[in-house]
């Protein structure tokens, strides 16, 4: 059950984020959900790799780095899902640090009812 909150809960962020971030389109909520499922594989395969494989850069920029790679798995699940669409890299950076923020004060207000 709580897989599914999550995932809905991060459909609900895209959404979010579309509306906020210019640049971030998403078609309908159908496409949201497809679109999460897409950006938690994307993160959770290749998005993984980089992390490890960028670990020194990450550790110099005290982090920061990982909002490039975020931007970067958007951007690719972007690519993948029809009626997903992110135009260009600083619209994928900021529609990241958006979808981090969103996503963390939906699940906060969910999960600490």
């Amino acid at each position: 059950m709580a897989l599914i909150v999550h995932w809905l809960l991060s459909a609900l962020s895209i959404l979010i984020v579309a509306h906020v971030v210019p640049g971030f389109e998403v078609r309908g909520f159908g496409t949201a959900l497809v679109a999460a499922i897409v950006i938690g594989l994307v993160n959770a395969t290749l998005g993984f790799v980089l992390k490890i494989l960028t670990l020194p850069v990450t550790i110099l920029t005290f982090g920061l780095f990982l909002l490039v790679i975020n931007a970067l798995m958007i951007w690719l699940a972007a690519s993948i899902v029809p009626g997903f669409f992110v135009h260009g890299f600083g619209a994928a950076l900021l529609g990241a640090i958006v979808l981090s923020v969103v996503s963390f004060i939906l699940r906060f207000l969910v999960f600490s009812l």
